[in-house]
């Protein structure tokens, strides 16, 4: 078992320091919508990879014939991202008081499924996450069902304090933070998201099945 852990925390540790677009969106969505928009969106992705988890380890047929539209689907991904950069950049607006203070909008029930989903697609339609699981399941095959059990389940736990320390993390910076900067932030956010697109696209068009 505690081999199974260690392995568990490895992977975990992992996955959460890895700079991708995911990060920028737990930390943009945790300064402008607090710590429950930011929960939801990490609720999000850790349900993406969950369904990852799932589909890699139970359905293996299924997901090998998921990974032959790779392609397809990074570049789905990809366009995604660039899509929400752009209207991060162009249309985001930082809501502000009568005193020119930041203040968080109500949020709906909707508008927090919104967020979820927002975090399942972009984890869910990113080829370095499929990859990784991939990876990590093909590895695990000769172990037991307990054994793998352990494994991720672990490494989804340590993934989700991370996640969950970043939106800490925010609100406490967001608390410091002006409009102007928070808009700032914003802008920079989306032009990572965009850079994360354009780089995925050209990756998966110049290099085809080798993308890391």
């Amino acid at each position: 078992m505690i081999p199974a852990v260690l392995k568990g925390l490895a992977l975990g540790f992992m996955l959460s320091i890895t700079v991708g677009p995911v990060i920028f969106s737990i930390i943009k969505q945790s300064l402008n919508n607090g710590h429950k928009g930011g929960f939801a969106f990490i609720a999000g992705v850790s349900a993406s990879d969950i369904a990852i988890v799932v589909v890699a380890n139970f359905f293996t047929e299924l997901f090998s014939n998921l990974l032959e539209y790779k392609t397809q689907i990074g570049i789905g991904g990809s366009c995604l991202l660039i899509a929400l950069g752009v209207y991060v950049i162009f249309y985001k607006k930082v809501p502000v008081n009568p005193e020119g203070m930041h203040v968080i909008k109500t949020m709906r029930k909707r508008d927090y499924l919104k967020i979820f989903l927002s975090g399942f697609f972009m984890n869910l339609l990113n080829p370095a996450v499929i990859g990784f699981w991939l990876l990590t399941s093909t590895s695990l095959l000769v172990e037991s069902s307990h054994y793998r059990l352990i494994v991720f389940t672990t490494c989804l736990v340590v993934v989700a304090v991370f996640d969950i320390t970043k939106v800490m993390l925010a609100g406490r910076i967001r608390q410091k933070l002006t409009p102007h900067n928070i808009h700032i932030i914003n802008r920079v956010s989306g032009l990572v998201l965009i850079g994360f697109g354009v780089a995925l696209i050209w990756g998966l068009v110049s290099f085809g099945d080798s993308i890391s």
